[in-house]
């Protein structure tokens, strides 16, 4: 096991109490909500102990205060834009967040169209939002934002933007991705509230790169692996350091355009509240760290993992390979090499002895199964068999699912579904085992342990399909690849 590095109790209790005395600094606080607010994996995986809907449960110990807004881009809707993790356009991911967050007991007051142009999808967008009962309203591309300020603060600017109406002190702005816009409507309600005499402020919770943490750390690190496709870079705040003579960690993006909203907001408010872009942040996350061994080795992982995704991406053509040029530097920085994430010299040992694509996973009390590529199932297939049967305490010589129920599925596939594939993917395997427990109670006692390969690595020697990837996910696996396509080998 790797050990618990981050305290939740801890974090919750501060991050609620911090944001609430900025509530407090302002009367009412718009309040600009980065990253996922459900199923936070990646913070997850970097902070062991931070649970992925940490944010939702500090939330919480604010519910009574907050209404959330959504935001979404005209153009994201215009173009089906896809969220990855989810494959599930941004339209319908702002529907799945209010209803998310009204489960949880949460107030979703509205939904804000950003950068409307009179795209058609949008308008057919808001039209659905109507017939749902949702409030909408519209924001607009305004020329030169954010550089031509008298503009930006002029009835031709923010003012052209439609007032967001909200009932409570704390606003969470929110939204199904990056680019959504969350700032600018932010600062545009700030336009307003201030036209309408109410004292309002803004902030911004961002949970990386965590501010405290030096540079280098491996956790800062790890968030640059996983925004290279957004040139994020992480850099020392000059703004702080000049104010308070302390070292703090921001982003490029937050530390340019600080010049800019620190004018603004003198535009709108008479003087600007903070001093830096760390200053607007309330993230208290690093204050929580409780093992910083182990917090750091979970980030170099999690630094490798992010690796060997843009390499595949790189191989398929999804990504342009100076992506990869940045993952390979900052492996650097983190002081790993590819070979230090242990299931890919497993992997990699079972593929050179056997002569087929293999799979490693390594368990949660560091045993490392393996399992290869045969006749009737894939690498992926042949390692979750081999990992249930190790979890579970039954030999590796006994049979879970006979061959003869296999056999029609290898049949329905080939002559009836047109795979060229006979062999079982991992799903396939999966329901085939699901359906000998109901006669076996040993692929029942199999079946009992699949929950414990959540939270575990495993690597395969080849690109997969993308069933394999999918099924992986959904159990709970840290799975990556190295890349290549088994038609290489």
């Amino acid at each position: 096991m790797a050990g618990i590095g981050f305290d939740s109790e801890k974090y919750l209790q501060m991050q609620s109490a911090h944001i609430l005395e900025r509530v407090n600094m302002f009367g009412k606080l718009y309040l600009e909500f980065g990253g996922k607010l459900f199923d936070d994996y990646h913070a997850s995986r970097v902070l062991p102990g931070f649970a992925p809907d940490n944010k939702l449960r500090m939330l919480e110990q604010l519910r009574d205060k907050a209404e959330i807004v959504i935001v979404i881009n005209a153009s994201a809707i215009e173009q089906n834009k896809v969220r990855g993790d989810l494959g599930i356009t941004y339209d319908m991911d702002v529907l799945r967040l209010k209803s998310s967050l009204e489960a949880r007991g949460f107030y979703v007051g509205s939904v804000v169209i950003t950068q409307y142009t009179g795209q058609s999808a949008a308008d057919k967008f808001r039209h659905k939002l109507t017939d749902l009962g949702i409030r909408s309203y519209l924001h607009y591309v305004i020329e030169d934002y954010p550089s031509n300020i008298p503009l930006i603060l002029s009835e031709e600017g923010f003012g052209h933007n439609e007032y967001i109406e909200t009932s409570r002190d704390l606003i969470v702005v929110t939204a199904p991705g990056p680019g959504s816009g969350k700032m600018a409507t932010c600062l545009s309600q700030l336009y307003h509230e201030n036209k309408r005499g109410v004292k309002a402020g803004y902030a911004k919770f961002e949970t990386f790169p965590v501010w405290n943490l030096p540079l280098k750390h491996p956790v800062n690190v790890a968030y640059e692996a996983a925004t290279a496709d957004l040139d994020d870079v992480n850099m020392i705040d000059p703004f702080h350091l000049e104010a308070y003579g302390e070292t703090t960690i921001n982003y490029n993006r937050d530390v340019e355009i600080f010049p800019v909203l620190s004018a603004i907001f003198e535009g709108i408010m008479g003087e600007c509240p903070y001093k830096s872009p760390t200053d607007m942040g309330v993230n208290m996350v690093g204050f929580a760290i409780s093992d910083d061994a182990v917090c750091r080795e979970a980030a170099r992982q999690e630094i490798l993992r992010r690796y060997y995704q843009t390499a595949c991406e790189v191989k398929k053509g999804d990504a342009p390979r100076s992506e990869l040029y940045k993952q390979e530097l900052l492996l650097k920085q983190a002081g790993v090499t590819p070979a230090d994430r242990s299931v890919v010299p497993a992997a990699l040992a079972r593929q050179e002895l056997t002569g087929h694509p293999a799979a490693a996973i390594r368990l949660h009390d560091g045993r490392i199964i393996t399992g290869r590529t045969s006749d009737l199932l894939g690498a992926i297939s042949a390692m979750l068999m081999n990992a249930i049967k190790e979890c579970a305490g039954i030999p590796h010589e006994l049979r879970l699912v006979s061959a003869s129920s296999l056999e029609p599925i290898q049949l329905l596939k080939t002559q009836y579904l047109g795979s060229r594939n006979p062999r079982l993917h991992s799903d396939e395997l999966l329901i085939a085992l699901s359906s000998s427990a109901a006669s076996n109670p040993v692929a029942k006692l199999a079946m009992e342990h699949i929950p414990d390969l959540r939270g575990t690595d495993a690597h395969s020697t080849v690109i997969l399909s993308p069933v394999d990837e999918n099924t992986c996910r959904r159990l709970g696996i840290h799975l990556t690849c190295s890349p290549v396509y088994e038609k290489d080998l």
